[in-house]
């Protein structure tokens, strides 16, 4: 089962989606794939704040900031993997050198095509992404295309996913299909 789960920042995405992947692993192996580079302190923070709240839950933890269908390998594709997240991944892969100019033009294809492999490939995956693009203010170019990109990631997540998701306020919104919490 595929699981698209978005929502605002900072809402419990995380806790969430690691609760439904732990449940899709039936006891199986559990596989986090850390896609966050920590760029300051707050980042830092927030990813010891994420080891801690999954201390205890049977995850092995993959960093794959970029190319993230390397975190697939024949002995663990029959596992659970919480790609958290979606919006980190596509910084790094549109900005690999930490600037953030120049965007990488080819960058959302590649996180496209890496994301649909493991919702091919993996037995189960849950995918954790921002809801930034809704809003109805113009942003300077730099930032309409990060949006438009991360857009376009998650219509194409939603579209192979058998569950999507939206955490918003506290509460759960079910957009396609659904799964015994």
């Amino acid at each position: 089962m595929n699981v698209l789960i978005s929502g605002g920042c900072k809402n419990g995405k995380t806790a969430f989606a690691q609760d439904i992947a732990v449940k899709l692993s039936k006891n199986g192996q559990r596989y986090y794939v850390a896609t966050m580079l920590p760029y300051d302190d707050e980042d830092r923070a927030r990813i010891a704040r994420h080891i801690d709240e999954r201390a205890g839950m049977g995850f092995q933890t993959l960093e794959q900031p970029r190319d993230i269908a390397g975190c697939l390998t024949e002995e663990n594709k029959s596992g659970a993997f919480l790609i958290d997240s979606v919006t980190a991944l596509l910084v790094n892969e549109m900005y690999p050198d930490m600037r953030m100019e120049g965007a990488d033009p080819a960058a959302a294809e590649r996180c496209r095509a890496g994301l649909l492999n493991i919702t091919k490939e993996a037995g189960n995956a849950v995918f954790v992404s921002d809801y930034i693009y809704s809003d109805a203010i113009r942003y300077d170019a730099f930032t309409e295309n990060y949006r438009a990109s991360l857009a376009m990631l998650d219509r194409s997540l939603a579209s192979v996913c058998d569950t999507v998701i939206e955490l918003c306020a506290g509460n759960v919104i079910f957009h396609k299909g659904g799964i015994d919490l």
